[in-house]
């Protein structure tokens, strides 16, 4: 008997299934209001340097102020200069005539701003860039913070993916809650931009264990007929997220007040792990065949399952334990032991990270579109939802594989497209951005599952992490993509499409799993061959009946 068979008789789908995909949804929902928070966090209000005796309206009195602050050249004062002694005001009249005798005055010389700057305060009261002058020549480190909270991200990934495949799904959530609750208030209580740095760094390897553990604890209580609609139900959690983030981010315009908000939430989920079961599959492969035992039966009762003790007694539990037990502790290197496993694992990790770089790049640039910061971000929520279908629909009938490499070659269509539209375009140029989020949310939301699927349950939470520290590397480096506009205006954009479109092309290489069992050691996975036609390629691991 396999676990698929034990399954079965407890119920692979039913109010068991539902309650845990609910209970699960909080840490879904914090993942987007944490992930996507520099967008309000580190936002950059309008600036311009300190003067003293300066009008006390930021935006009146634009004559007095030309005669300290130099102008661009699309006529807005300077945001990081000042002149390095005050100008007269200019007499246009006397300035056309010298400009007509073709006289021409040397240009006054310019300074940083030595005093500090001043900030527009009417969209945001204060922020981290506010806080602590992030701005002009400091502009890389509130970049940079983005950055740290990533690569806490990345090494969190690994350090919960091997743990939660050695001591378990539910003991390591508690953890990651824990840790995000203590790390969030103590971000939101920094005095210095270097503890903000350290307690976002360490806040993102907190948040990490929500990324690796959440979707194979559901999925390893669900039958394969329903793996898909449990997943993209899951993944709607993320998106109401993102709009809900627009909402605090409008209600809450202080940084530390929003980043209380965000993070207080984690204290009733530390309360609903109480109700979270372990993955049966994860105890049965540790030998823990009463805890498995205990789950299942409780599985039953709640999906209304008459059991027969036979089948389901403590006995029948040990023999198929006994086939899928794991002598020997889960490693990184078990990832690229065998052929088939690397070859996943290599393939695995280039789509990781296309995903996590064009996503974050488009994500977290909200200028342009003419629209304010908090329409952008609810338009950006918004557009997720529809798409959520369209992966719903297409995972089911044209399969993992294809969807996946579908959605990433739109995301690079849609931002490829946008460097040909012109800036006096600015509806086609948002319609481009939107469409590129939407597609690049289902990439998202496809490779959670497609990823979950491949691996088998000895090491899905290793594969996890392994594919999600490389997907965090490429959202740590999406913030510093967009300093490449300093080089070339589109060379961001050509960036993040050029990677989605690598990861879709690799995509293809990867084995289809639609009506697939999850396999459940490395010799499950290493029984499929290589394919040698694409009609072997298309067949899926252990195929099932529909």
């Amino acid at each position: 008997m396999s676990f698929e068979e034990l399954l079965e008789q407890v119920g692979g789908f039913g109010p068991f299934q539902l309650r845990n995909v609910a209970l699960l949804a909080l840490p879904r929902v914090l993942l987007p209001l944490h992930f996507l928070l520099p967008i309000f966090l580190a936002a950059v209000p309008a600036h311009r340097c300190a003067l003293p005796g300066a009008p006390a309206n930021f935006s009146h009195q634009d004559a007095w102020l030309g005669a300290y602050i130099p102008r661009e050249p699309d006529g807005t004062l300077s945001s990081c200069l000042r002149f390095a002694y005050p100008q007269a005001l200019p007499n246009t009249t006397l300035g056309e005539e010298r400009q007509s005798r073709g006289e021409l005055e040397d240009e006054p010389a310019t300074v940083p701003c030595s005093q500090g700057w001043e900030y527009d305060h009417s969209e945001f009261s204060s922020t981290t860039a506010t806080e602590w002058d992030l701005v002009c020549e400091q502009k890389g480190l509130n970049r940079a913070a983005s950055t740290f909270f990533f690569a806490g991200v990345l090494v969190g990934a690994v350090a919960f993916g091997y743990l939660s495949d050695r001591f378990g799904r539910r003991r390591l959530l508690l953890v990651a809650y824990v840790s995000t609750l203590v790390l969030g208030l103590a971000s939101a209580a920094s005095v210095s931009y270097v503890m903000f740095a350290i307690t976002r760094t360490l806040t993102g390897s907190a948040l990490a264990g929500f990324t690796i553990i959440v979707m194979p604890l559901e999925l390893e209580w669900l039958d394969v007929e329903h793996r898909t609609v449990a997943g993209v139900l899951s993944s709607t959690f993320w998106t109401g997220g993102v709009m809900l983030l627009a909402l605090v981010g409008y209600l809450i315009r202080d940084w530390r007040w929003l980043l209380l908000a965000v993070t207080l939430p984690c204290a009733p989920g530390i309360l609903s792990l109480w109700w979270v079961p372990e993955s049966a599959r994860w105890l049965l492969t540790q030998g823990r065949v009463k805890e498995a035992h205990r789950y299942l039966l409780h599985c039953a009762r709640l999906n209304g399952r008459p059991v027969c003790e036979d089948s389901l007694s403590q006995e029948a539990v040990s023999k198929v334990a006994a086939e899928e037990r794991v002598v020997r502790r889960p490693s990184y290197l078990d990832l690229f032991r065998t052929p088939r496993l690397r070859h996943i694992s290599l393939c695995c990790v280039v789509v990781w990270f296309g995903v996590n770089f064009s996503y974050y790049g488009l994500s977290l640039d909200v200028s342009g579109l003419g629209l304010n910061v908090y329409q952008t971000q609810l338009l950006f929520g918004a557009v997720e939802l529809p798409f959520k279908l369209l992966v719903y629909l297409s995972v089911r009938h044209a399969g993992r594989r294809l969807t996946q490499a579908g959605t990433l070659l739109g995301t690079a269509l849609a931002l490829g497209t946008r460097l040909l539209v012109s800036s006096d375009m600015k509806s086609w140029s948002t319609v481009l951005a939107v469409m590129g989020k939407g597609f690049s949310e289902a990439a998202f939301t496809t490779v959670y599952l497609f990823t979950s699927e491949l691996y088998p349950t000895v090491l899905r939470q290793t594969g996890m992490g392994l594919t999600a520290l490389v997907g965090r590397l490429g959202g740590s480096l999406a913030p510093l993509a967009a300093l490449l506009d300093g080089v070339w205006l589109s060379l961001p954009k050509l960036a993040y499409g050029g990677i989605a479109l690598l990861a879709a092309g690799t995509a293809l290489l990867l084995p289809e799993t639609r009506q697939a069992q999850l396999p459940e050691t490395i010799q499950d996975v290493e029984r499929k061959s290589a394919p040698t036609s694409l009609q072997e390629e298309e067949m899926p691991m252990k195929q099932v009946q529909n």
